[in-house]
């Protein structure tokens, strides 16, 4: 497997049901892949995780994929303890 960039725009998705919030996240695009996942991790829940889905370039991380890139030596940001669980 090749190194990921975490340094490449990224877009954030996630479904939105039927039932789901206004301020759920839908989409979000951000100019760095690290902060996609920064906030991915710190700001949206573990359950909505599990339906969020990263896009870089043409490539797609779902769920755990996103949290193993986030758990990466490599990930190049500080984490912050308070993580969403």
């Amino acid at each position: 497997m090749s190194a990921f960039d975490y340094g490449v725009e990224a877009g954030l998705f996630s479904y939105k049901g039927p039932k789901s919030r206004p301020n759920s996240l839908g989409y979000k695009r951000f100019a760095c892949a690290a902060d996609a996942i920064r906030f991915a991790m710190e700001n949206v829940s573990s359950d909505m995780l599990r339906s969020c889905s990263l896009e870089v370039g043409d490539t797609r991380y779902v769920g755990a994929e996103i949290r193993n890139l986030y758990e990466n030596a490599d990930y190049p940001l500080i984490r912050y303890a308070n993580s969403a669980e």
